[in-house]
């Protein structure tokens, strides 16, 4: 979701994620490795914000200096036993209130903060949420109900997060999924979840996407701009292991990444169809899409939506919501919502059940919005403001061919392409 200050989750979400680290094992900086829901939450920039005084010592780990501790024995994991002293300096000497964003009532340390400050060194706005610092919910087993780390469980240590110390969270946090977490792992083999995947864009970022036709997959237009500038280059995988090229996509001609993330005005716009190569959804099978908004706000807030998507802190697993609601329906075809997602879920879909036995696509996960009465709304696009491009893009009327030509156009000015968006601030 949109943590666009603390630049995306600082340096536009961390695009190249931890593939492999010096322990072997899995950081939190290599699961923040997605293309985020874009948030709007915090203003304008925090950039990277170390604590003060004189720094020496062995930072030889190639994920030194990124704010977040990976030694493996009270960091993340990614780096060899003491070569990332940076990051974690303060853990070990004592926690302060030593960066310059300290005390201003917003807590800066990464993935449950802003990031703009080193882990340990915003004591007084993080010190009721630290016990969450570096835990997660990648276990393949997490939310299950069951403690499983430690040495006789199922789950290396920190990543049975729900299981271990309970499903409250505190809404202080950037993922506050409403002080309670209600996501589960789902089944990937059963319908509507095997429809879902994950994007993997050359560019270097993650999303979700969702098939909606037999070789059309629909995502978050957010996540085309890896790093500012469209490159809708990259390939969905699905859930089940399945993988194909993208070929195509189509955006509205209207959407503007640099303005999309300073202001509120083209959420509306937040969406994508991608062509793929091959036709998994003969395989799997692909949702309707349905414009639930467009029967009226009552009948819409009343549905029961499921939604599923690859969170940074859920590792591999796609992990979701099995009943949540729509919290308000807006003019501009977006609509907030009560559904529990993160940074990761960007694109992923949410579905009803229709009267076929089938399962409908009524909208796509985008961004955080502020709120100054309240917690951030969680915002997504409904399927009205795409819905009525589909099945010309299915029928390969329109859209921009990846690498070449716009369907009866220029290079670069086919049906779908955007005004190119202004380098990222």
């Amino acid at each position: 979701m949109r943590l666009f200050v603390a630049a995306t989750t600082i340096a536009a979400c961390l695009f190249a994620a931890h593939v492999a680290t010096e322990s072997g094992l899995v950081s939190a900086s290599e699961i923040v490795g997605v293309a985020p829901a874009a948030a709007k939450q915090t203003g304008p920039g925090k950039p990277g914000a170390g604590g003060g005084g004189p720094v020496s010592g062995n930072d030889t780990c190639r994920w030194a200096h990124d704010n977040e501790c990976d030694d493996p024995d009270i960091g993340t994991g990614a780096c060899a036993q003491g070569t990332d002293f940076s990051d974690c300096r303060h853990l070990r000497q004592g926690e302060d209130d030593s960066c310059r964003f300290a005390r201003d009532h917003e807590c800066d340390e990464p993935n449950f903060g802003t990031g703009a400050c080193t882990q340990g060194t915003d004591r007084t706005d993080c010190g009721q949420i630290a016990w969450m610092r570096n835990q997660n919910d990648s276990c393949a087993t997490a939310f299950n109900g069951v403690c499983e780390e430690g040495a006789n469980g199922r789950c290396a240590a920190r990543t049975d997060r729900t299981d271990c110390h309970g499903r409250d969270r505190p809404m202080a946090i950037n993922d506050h999924f409403f002080g309670h977490d209600d996501r589960v792992l789902v089944n990937i083999h059963e319908a509507p979840w095997r429809f879902m995947g994950r994007l993997h864009m050359d560019g270097g970022a993650t999303c979700t996407a969702t098939l909606i036709a037999r070789d059309v997959v629909v995502t978050a237009a957010h996540c085309l701009h890896p790093s500012g500038s469209l490159n809708a280059a990259g390939s969905f995988e699905a859930a089940g292991g399945q993988s194909a090229r993208i070929t195509g996509y189509l955006i509205d001609q209207r959407y503007n990444y640099q303005r999309f993330v300073s202001a509120d005005d083209i959420d509306g716009l937040d969406w994508a169809l991608l062509r793929i190569e091959q036709p998994l959804g003969d395989q799997l099978g692909y949702a309707g899409v349905l414009n639930l908004t467009g029967q009226g706000s009552q009948r819409a807030i009343a549905a029961e939506l499921m939604q599923a998507g690859y969170a940074w802190d859920t590792g591999d697993h796609l992990s979701g919501n099995l009943s949540c609601h729509m919290a308000t329906v807006y003019p501009d075809n977006t609509f907030a919502h009560e559904c529990d997602t993160t940074r990761g879920d960007s694109g992923s879909g949410f579905v009803v059940r229709n009267a076929r036995g089938g399962f409908d696509l009524i909208g796509v996960d985008s961004s955080f919005r502020s709120n100054p009465r309240g917690p951030f709304l969680y915002i997504a696009v409904s399927a009205a403001g795409f819905a009525p491009r589909i099945p010309d893009f299915v029928a390969g009327r329109s859209g921009t061919r990846v690498g070449g030509l716009g369907i009866g156009g220029k290079p670069g000015v086919g049906a779908g392409n955007p005004t190119p968006a202004p380098p990222r601030r």
